[in-house]
């Protein structure tokens, strides 16, 4: 098993049972107990759980987004060719406000080598196309959320309702015809409903995983998306509901 992936399984483990034993999760992945101990330790660094002799005790409540550092390397082939469909439904010269989260992260770096205005809405966006030849680049202001680094709070919101896009790359932790877009968290959600309500057009960003979740914070109905990239085989409605779905 991958590193990634065993500590997410790890993580989620944890999670559900309140606390495990270092054996019971070397059971659990194939891994052996030493492994499991250094694998603690990462997911204890990034605030994950807390050691104790033997095992661990989870600090994520049920229903809260995995840190930022364990999405980063999940599905990331399918994220790389997802940022690689949207740059094509790009054209040069739009204006864009790109969303927090790690596939517009990889949006932003296809971006880079563009004709474009972008506004990213995380500061690992900004990192991405800082030095960019030909890109105008906007920085929002706001307040950067710990790992994720995405701007949240009033001045971000100041930021996208005095500027209109050509288009929005929206991010999403849950997307379904019946729920709509959701989001972890209540600042994030505020954050995107601006964003989608600045642009023209909307984009969503979703790799498969994200068509069979719901998150707390509802965002946008499905019917307010004009186009939904993802790496999914089946829309769940969500053509249906007039999104158009195109497959990466």
């Amino acid at each position: 098993m991958a590193f990634v992936s065993r500590l997410r399984q790890i993580s989620e483990a944890v999670r559900d049972a309140g606390s495990l034993g270092v054996a019971e999760l070397a059971a659990l992945t194939g891994a052996s107990e030493m492994t499991i101990r250094r694998d603690l330790e990462v997911l204890a660094a990034q605030g994950v759980l807390e050691r104790y002799r033997g095992g661990a005790r989870s600090l994520l409540l049920r229903g809260s987004e995995p840190p930022y550092a364990l999405r980063l390397e999940e599905a990331l082939d399918a994220k790389r060719r997802i940022a690689e469909v949207v740059a094509g439904l790009l054209a040069d010269g739009e204006s864009v406000v790109l969303d927090s989260g790690t596939t517009c992260v990889e949006v932003a770096h296809v971006l880079h080598a563009r004709r474009l205005t972008v506004m990213p809405l995380s500061l690992h966006a900004v990192n991405a196309l800082v030095g960019a030849p030909s890109l105008t680049l906007l920085i929002p202001g706001g307040t950067p959320r710990t790992g994720e680094l995405a701007l949240t709070g009033p001045l971000t919101l100041q930021s996208l309702q005095s500027l209109r896009f050509d288009t929005a790359v929206i991010g999403c932790c849950g997307l379904s015809a019946s729920d709509g877009l959701t989001a972890f968290d209540l600042d994030d959600a505020a954050v995107k409903r601006a964003a989608i309500a600045s642009a023209r057009r909307v984009i969503a960003v979703a790799d498969a995983s994200k068509l069979t979740r719901t998150a707390l914070a509802f965002v946008a109905p499905a019917s307010s998306l004009d186009a939904v990239v993802t790496d999914a085989e089946g829309d769940d409605g969500l053509t249906a509901a007039g999104v158009t779905v195109v497959t990466a």
